[in-house]
């Protein structure tokens, strides 16, 4: 196959009209069959044709995830042309810089609340001939909307068919601009065969049928919410667009989906939620919580290691699951058979409670330069805290220094219009230097230890992977985020934040008085809470990664003050100079 608009193509016509889209409207799930989306696609490509559009002009989509994305990309590509996704919370700014930076004719945003972001800065972007609104009303000339765009042209159905029989696996897809932590944004140019490679990929990891149901909440202008979108195309399962973030929980017990992916943070969210719940509880209940964790890690451990569950650990289980884990299952929508986790690392705490529970999270990994799918864990083959085996047709190898190296069909063109930034991370022989430190043991599954740049290097001399001590500070049911620092230092401290539903709890139950929760991030009482739950973690762990001293921030970090990125990872960079007061005197004598 040379492109996803082919498998597109030929499920439309297989499934007819079986769903393949389904999003919520007013209140009310609705559904966009096979062949509506067939139609829909159609449409909004005679559009585009009509305005000019040419093989390899580049296309923005500015919006959140939403069913007229997907019907969008797939027009763009079907008659040649190249996505360019931009975030939905990206700034002005931001936007303007990526619709400059990749030479964007058109840039179709959602609404005009993200049209108000970049009205002031098309004069300066000489190139963009059409805004395309999903939603809102036409504006002048330069301002159309998508329901006009369907309306226009005169391109044939057999013609652009036959035009997407001529677009070539080599042909540029997407440029897909990475997060820029370490300067301005660069666009990874990521052709079809990237695509249809990590599309393969997913068909061979995870199995779906006609009428499975997979939810889609992750941004689809990052690479693991795109990919997932194309194995969906590919594979022909139903896909449920999710209102939004605050909605998920929501939305899953609505969808009851069979498969979704998440980035961790969701994952220790719902963590969060059931330790709160807990705290929250009578001393029977916690007692009855810990039997049924314990019976539930005993059972997963068995499945771990490939071993049968006996018959009084079964019932054990089944009680388990009925006073205890039920509960939680259906609130995740009662079908779901694996949910899979990239992005960041996952706790292994988290996901062994989360298995112990009965939900099975496989964690993967990928980046943006390798389309995403590089390694996962399977139903049939998983070990936690690992990400996995390499994905079909993908080489893997460890460099001296530790970092990891990958080569196949999945790894990315170079950045566009950047050949300096490419000769960086790609060999002449194919090689991709991702950047991330790792380790392969003798069963072939990877284990990401952190970021090369991420590395701390203490006074002393000690490489430190921070991420990895921060995912063992956020299974203190009391922190919500962590941020290790230490960097030329001679011992590590810590930025904490807390989760105000449990600590308010906890609170309540001790008698510390409060009317603000402000309040509980300066008690005394609380800080003595943290210090003893940093101290047992401590005991874990070498001297030197040891957390020495640390400080409990007033506010969580969220996108809209600055410190998460759109996938919920902590801007590690952002952080460190926003609260550089605040670090330095953890090191004052």
């Amino acid at each position: 196959m040379e492109n996803i608009l082919q498998a597109f193509l030929k499920n439309a016509e297989r499934l007819g009209k079986k769903p393949c889209f389904r999003y919520k409207e007013e209140g009310i799930w609705k559904d966009i069959s096979w062949q509506q989306a067939g139609e829909r696609v159609f449409a909004v490509a005679r559009g585009l044709l009509s305005l000019g559009v040419k093989k390899g002009d580049k296309i923005a989509i500015f919006s959140k995830t939403r069913a007229e994305w997907t019907l969008c990309d797939l027009a763009i590509l079907s008659v040649g042309a190249v996505t360019v996704p931009i975030y939905q919370s990206n700034t002005g700014e931001q936007a303007a810089y990526i619709l400059g930076d990749s030479d964007a004719v058109i840039v179709i945003v959602e609404d005009l609340n993200q049209l108000e972001k970049i009205e002031q800065r098309l004069s300066g972007l000489s190139k963009i001939q059409k805004v395309i609104l999903i939603t809102g009303q036409k504006r002048g000339e330069k301002i159309t909307t998508l329901t006009e765009i369907e309306k226009k042209g005169s391109l044939t159905r057999d013609d652009w068919e036959k035009g997407i029989n001529t677009i070539r696996s080599k042909d540029l897809c997407s440029l897909v601009y990475t997060s820029g932590t370490t300067g301005p944004p660069k666009g990874a140019m990521l052709a079809h065969r990237n695509f249809v490679a990590s599309s393969e990929a997913c068909c061979r990891l995870v199995s779906m049928g006609t009428d499975d149901v997979g939810l889609l909440f992750l941004p689809l202008a990052h690479i693991l919410g795109r990919v997932i979108q194309f194995y969906q195309i590919y594979q022909g399962f139903v896909h449920a667009y999710a209102e939004s973030v605050d909605k998920l929980i929501d939305n899953l017990g609505e969808t009851r989906p069979h498969f979704f992916v998440s980035v961790p943070r969701i994952f220790e969210k719902v963590y969060e939620r059931v330790q709160a719940q807990v705290q929250a509880g009578s001393p029977l209940k916690k007692a009855i919580f810990a039997w049924a964790v314990a019976v539930g890690q005993q059972a997963s451990r068995r499945l771990q290691a490939k071993k049968r569950i006996g018959p009084s650990l079964f019932l054990k289980r089944e009680l388990a699951t009925l006073l205890v884990f039920q509960k939680m299952k259906k609130r995740l929508g009662g079908r779901l058979r694996y949910a899979i986790s990239g992005g960041a690392p996952l706790s292994k705490e988290i996901a062994e409670f989360l298995h112990a529970a009965g939900i099975l999270v496989l964690e993967g990994y990928g980046l943006t330069e390798t389309t995403a799918a590089n390694n996962c864990n399977t139903p049939d083959s998983y070990k936690f805290g690992t990400v996995g085996r390499p994905v079909y047709a993908l080489e893997e190898k460890i460099a001296p220094d530790g970092e990891i190296l990958i080569r196949g069909d999945q790894v990315f063109q170079g950045y566009y219009k950047n050949p300096e930034a490419s000769r960086e991370v790609l060999t002449p022989d194919g090689w991709f230097h991702s950047g991330d430190i790792g380790v392969i043991d003798e069963d072939g599954f990877l284990t990401i230890t952190d970021r090369k740049k991420d590395i701390i290097v203490t006074a002393g001399g000690k490489n430190i992977a921070p991420q990895n001590l921060e995912n063992i500070l956020k299974t203190i049911p009391y922190v919500s985020q962590a941020m290790v620092h230490g960097d030329r230092r001679k011992y590590l401290s810590a930025l904490i934040t807390l989760n105000q539903e449990v600590v308010e709890t906890y609170a309540r139950n001790t008698g510390i008085q409060f009317k603000q929760f402000r309040e509980l991030t300066i008690h005394p009482k609380i800080y003595h809470l943290i210090q003893q739950a940093i101290e047992d973690k401590n005991k874990n762990l070498a001297s030197y990664e040891t957390i020495k001293k640390f400080v409990i921030l007033e506010s969580d970090f969220t996108q809209e003050t600055g410190e998460l990125t759109p996938t919920l990872k902590v801007k590690r960079k952002f952080v460190s100079e926003k609260y550089k007061e605040v670090l330095a005197k953890l090191y004052q004598e």
